[in-house]
């Protein structure tokens, strides 16, 4: 995606796609990453690390995150911080769309 300085509805950047987890890079700095996914129903993303902390924010649908074990249940407009180096995965208990902010430094 180009970067533009005109006004574009986020929730339409990103597709569902039957069966599939589909994901669209906004922004790809040394410093960070600003990426959007859209998970279909029952798609997941096993238990991972990253060494550094990421922002979830939840765009549309209910997502449940699990952080070092613990169990979040997510809905459009709420968000979670992954910190760095704790395990966590995702699942999407609903079609949802969400924006991740990873910061690098």
């Amino acid at each position: 995606m180009s970067q533009t300085a005109e006004p574009q509805n986020i929730i339409d950047l990103v597709n569902y796609q039957e069966g599939s987890v589909v994901s669209r890079t906004l922004i790809k700095k040394k410093t960070g990453t600003v990426t959007l996914f859209a998970f279909d129903q029952d798609q997941a993303l096993s238990e991972h690390t990253a060494p550094f902390d990421a922002m979830v924010y939840i765009l549309d649908g209910k997502a449940e995150i699990i952080i070092s074990g613990n169990s979040n249940i997510l809905e459009k407009g709420n968000m979670i911080i992954m910190p760095a180096n704790e395990p966590h995965a995702l699942k999407a208990r609903e079609q949802f769309k969400m924006m991740l902010t990873m910061i690098r430094s």
